[in-house]
């Protein structure tokens, strides 16, 4: 999970975060950013996510012993498998030119995007203790940060941080060029890279893949062309770095202070990993 900013699916991401169990939707991230921003040292990472995973697991194997579930599974199935959603996010909208030729603006559906459990199906008895063993775990993994005013400050400011990225004039100049690329070459003026990702003629099914319509990758294909031809990625990722340079000098403390619970979220993990890892 990777770069904030306007980016599709983001509040999915952030939920699935913090959020585990029988109803946490698999959440996949395909972005590919023009470099770094700002705002990425005081945000949650993949690798973050991957540590966090490992430790939960590993603690909540520890709990379900001392419940008498011994060999309880790291990365268990659930008695009857969830729905799977998966949210497919990107920074910019569409970006590569194989992909968007390909598959317009989903994806190889022979590859599966979602994250599959690998361990066996936790019984009836195991599930009936897992909620609590999981909840000890996030307890544990949390353990000395402020929720409500530390945690993940950097991802509460993005909501305030996008609006500011979307009325900064040399964006909405950038976007607008590009939106009469797309529509020079017979497709639809989209008001900004974003609409025409999530345009619905794509028909986008459970799973989050369209049905690469040979007019969807068509207008992806011109989507991709324009941004390249308009280095269109490059002056949005631009306008974010400035507005998120500025929204840090703004709340320098409060940016320091969740940097601070990252470092912290960080340590236990470490801990956590090096006992029972």
């Amino acid at each position: 999970m990777t770069r904030r900013g306007l980016r599709l699916g983001v509040v999915a991401v952030l939920a699935a975060i913090c959020v585990s169990g029988a109803e946490r939707p698999e959440v996949i991230r395909t972005t590919a950013d023009p470099g770094p921003l700002p705002a990425d040292r005081y945000d949650y990472t993949p690798q973050d996510y991957q540590r966090s995973q490992r430790a939960s697991a590993l603690l909540v194997r520890q709990c379900m012993a001392e419940h008498g579930h011994r060999n309880f599974p790291l990365d268990p199935r659930y008695p009857s498998d969830p729905i799977v959603a998966s949210a497919v996010s990107t920074d910019y909208g569409a970006l590569d030119l194989a992909t968007a030729r390909r598959w317009g603006y989903g994806w190889d559906p022979a590859k599966s995007l979602a994250l599959r459990p690998k361990g066996r199906r936790m019984t009836n008895a195991e599930y009936a203790d897992f909620p609590t063993c999981n909840a000890e775990a996030n307890q544990r993994l949390l353990r000395g940060i402020d929720l409500k005013r530390d945690w993940l400050y950097a991802s509460t400011r993005t909501v305030e941080v996008d609006k500011a990225v979307k009325r900064d004039p040399r964006l909405r100049a950038a976007w607008d060029v590009w939106s009469r690329c797309v529509a020079a070459q017979g497709f639809t003026r989209y008001p900004d890279p974003v609409a025409a990702y999530t345009d619905t003629a794509w028909k986008r099914g459970s799973d989050g893949n369209t049905r690469h319509t040979r007019r969807e990758r068509a207008t992806a294909v011109a989507d991709v062309t324009c941004k390249r031809r308009h280095h269109t990625a490059e002056l949005w990722h631009a306008a974010r770095a400035r507005r998120q340079a500025a929204d840090i000098a703004r709340h320098r403390d409060r940016y320091t202070a969740g940097l601070r619970a990252l470092r912290t979220y960080r340590s236990t993990i470490t801990e956590v990993l090096r006992k029972l890892g």
